[in-house]
């Protein structure tokens, strides 16, 4: 059974797609820690890091449009500073305007992390499908 915090992962991956959904490539950012690694499905490579992420987001804003995404058969598991979200994920988006549409299994790894300046954050990696980042700071 997951242990509920202030927010679920659950809940925050949600956020995480709606900003996505929206394309506020900005807020995104926002979300995502300094160690975040993730998948571009698109290049088929990984991203690591802050920089590489930020510079992924930048290339969406200009190729990636009307995107709709939606979370089914979604399980949420924390264990102390540790977390995952695994979810399919179905999402349909226009690349360089060409529909697409994917149903990919999806899991988001979080860990908690406390912050020079002492808050507490969660910050994480996420592996599966599409688009890869972390939890809000």
């Amino acid at each position: 059974m997951a242990t509920r915090a202030e927010t679920s992962l659950q809940e925050t991956v949600s956020r995480l797609l709606e900003r996505l959904d929206a394309m506020d490539l900005e807020a995104l950012g926002g979300m995502v820690d300094d160690e975040v690694q993730g998948v571009d499905e698109i290049a088929r490579r990984w991203m690591r890091g802050r920089p590489a992420i930020e510079g992924y987001f930048s290339q969406l804003k200009d190729t990636v449009s009307d995107v709709h995404s939606r979370m089914r058969d979604v399980h949420e598991d924390v264990w102390g500073d540790a977390g995952v979200v695994t979810f399919v994920l179905d999402q349909t988006y226009t690349l360089d305007g060409q529909q697409q549409t994917i149903s990919a299994p999806t899991s988001i790894v979080f860990r908690r992390r406390e912050s020079w300046d002492g808050r507490v954050n969660l910050g994480g990696m996420r592996a599966g499908c599409a688009r890869c980042w972390s939890s809000p700071r």
